[in-house]
């Protein structure tokens, strides 16, 4: 399945997620621009564009073993941080002057101590975040926040003004705000860009900076706008999970005939489905939308019930036939979610397919015979 709209915008999209250090990247480092590579959307990467410095999440784009990173991880931990700390091992994360690891896993956490014993990294440094989502710990992550500034204007030589900070959340806004009207185009019963194609766009925007990717969604809006639709799929999808930054994935799934119309993922809605407020105290403001505004993640104590009320109400919005979970092997906040998840679709009567994968797509075949089976049963067009 193809978006059938011919965009060069969204070529480059496609071409910019396919790496990890893409050449808009080394363009801002050949141009004395410092880049910082941080872990989670929690994060509040918003400082650390009001800092100047280009945020890019952390992904193992092209990764392809853990030969290194399998000496400080065991066979039971999760392949994404595996892949991540092997790269960086292998000097491919060269081109980044510091490094944010926030404890939104025990897996992810590891990579802290092991990339500032193991590499040079001159910044590399803790995000502690909340794991509830109360009023105590809002002022927890205002803390942190005001506690990473600090650390960033002392590192780098900068100063953050509180100017700085609520226009970079400005910036941040209106791409969250340009996202969710591209979102809006596929509720369309003949959405014009396939779910593959729409998350590399989301990709591409975690490493490219924010002025850039803005001009480039507006581009891409114009160019889907009164597009032709995509007709021929059978059932219209969700996929559900946590970390998820390859298209490809999206494509075993289209290719069957599913059509993917929205998601609840780490580099999907989550990043972008509420504004962060631009009146009063912007760290106030980012520490409400990270804690209790934005849909979490299993990570969040107590919260399972607005994730589920989230659930529910893309699947109506969107007119969803059946929700694919997705699952990275050995995370375990997921397990119990999608656990939570099957009973809850299943008293709504909305068909759901759970499948674990490595981070490293394998086992196409696999993924395409249940993938087809799962259509089958949905019966669609």
């Amino acid at each position: 399945m193809e978006t059938n709209v011919k965009s060069k915008v969204l070529d480059e999209f496609k071409s910019l997620a396919s790496v990890m250090v893409n050449p808009m990247m080394r363009e801002w480092k050949d141009n004395g621009g410092k880049i910082i590579g941080y872990f989670c959307t929690h994060v509040p990467d918003e400082l650390i564009t009001a800092a100047g410095i280009l945020p890019v999440r952390m992904r193992a784009t092209g990764s392809t073993g853990t030969e290194l990173s399998d000496a400080f991880y065991s066979t039971i931990n999760c392949t994404f941080p595996r892949h991540c700390l092997n790269m960086a091992l292998n000097h491919e994360f060269d081109i980044l002057d510091g490094l944010l690891v926030p404890n939104s896993c025990d897996h992810v956490r590891r990579i802290y101590d092991n990339w500032r014993r193991q590499l040079d990294t001159a910044f590399v440094e803790m995000f502690n975040l909340p794991k509830k989502t109360e009023e105590p710990q809002v002022m927890w992550y205002k803390d942190e926040a005001h506690i990473l500034k600090d650390k960033l204007e002392k590192h780098f030589g900068v100063e953050i003004t509180d100017e700085k900070f609520s226009n970079a959340i400005k910036v941040h806004n209106e791409s969250r705000r340009l996202l969710r009207q591209i979102y809006e185009l596929r509720k369309a019963e003949a959405p014009p860009i396939t779910g593959a194609d729409v998350l590399a766009v989301v990709v591409a925007g975690t490493a490219i900076p924010r002025d850039k990717y803005n001009e480039m969604l507006r581009e891409l809006l114009e160019d889907l706008k009164g597009a032709e639709g995509i007709k021929d799929y059978r059932s219209r999808i969700m996929v559900l999970g946590g970390i998820l930054d390859e298209p490809e994935y999206m494509e075993i799934v289209e290719d069957q005939g599913g059509m993917v119309v929205t998601d609840s993922l780490c580099f999907g809605t989550r990043l972008f489905w509420a504004d962060i407020s631009e009146e009063g105290d912007p760290y106030e403001a980012i520490a409400r939308y990270q804690v209790q505004q934005r849909p979490t993640c299993p990570r969040s104590y107590g919260d399972q019930p607005k994730r589920r009320k989230f659930l529910m109400d893309m699947i109506k919005e969107f007119k969803v036939d059946g929700v694919i979970g997705e699952r990275l092997l050995f995370c375990d906040p997921w397990v119990v979610e999608h656990y939570m998840n099957d009973q809850d679709l299943k008293e709504a009567g909305v068909p759901f397919l759970k499948l674990d994968r490595e981070y490293v797509l394998s086992g196409r075949g696999q993924l395409r015979t249940r993938v087809q089976a799962f259509l089958e049963m949905l019966g669609g067009k």
